[in-house]
């Protein structure tokens, strides 16, 4: 079953294979990544223990002011909405090369933030998916990146317009790094 998510490339994600890794155990990252979005603010906590390197290119770009202005490129009603090209088209990246898979067991649901990539496991760059619920994403365990974890707004997440790409795209307002509540 294709699961259309497009990465860098255009590639669809896909959700017919098993995952492979066992469940793993997320730990708060001492930072949060806050979007802001049409609607309001998207709080997403990170888990720099499932995925180092994932979380120190999202960290990098948010600094460098990458994400600001970027669009919802893919919008799938019930599936997940996906952002981080900066072309608009799902085709792009960074300046940075890709990343290497870091897959965990941790089970895609209700907000989960995942890297999208490629057919290639090691190709995630920038961009990353949100996913609507708990059961549009779960196939994608073990096999796509999971790098955060909405924790508030994610009424806002859901408001995002549908489409592939939407007619008229919303956008990632600000992106911006701010301490974690503990």
């Amino acid at each position: 079953m294709l699961l259309a998510a497009c990465a860098d490339n255009g590639a669809q994600l896909q959700s017919n294979e098993q995952p492979a890794a066992p469940a793993a155990t997320a730990q708060a990252d001492s930072e949060l990544l806050v979007l802001k979005l049409k609607t309001g603010d998207v709080q997403i906590q990170l888990y720099s223990n499932l995925a180092p390197k994932h979380v120190a290119r999202v960290k990098q770009l948010v600094k460098e002011g990458f994400y600001r202005g970027l669009k919802f490129h893919r919008v799938i009603p019930n599936f997940m909405a996906q952002s981080g090209d900066p072309t608009g088209t799902g085709t792009g990246g960074s300046k940075y090369g890709d990343l290497p898979a870091e897959f965990t067991g941790y089970v895609y649901k209700t907000g989960t933030v995942g890297a999208a990539r490629t057919a290639n496991p090691n190709s995630a760059n920038s961009q990353f998916f949100i996913c609507f619920n708990d059961s549009g994403c779960r196939g994608l365990t073990g096999q796509y990146t999971v790098w955060g974890q909405v924790v508030k707004g994610m009424e806002h997440v859901a408001k995002i317009t549908p489409g592939e790409p939407p007619a008229n795209p919303d956008r990632i307002l600000d992106a911006k790094l701010v301490p974690a509540q503990t």
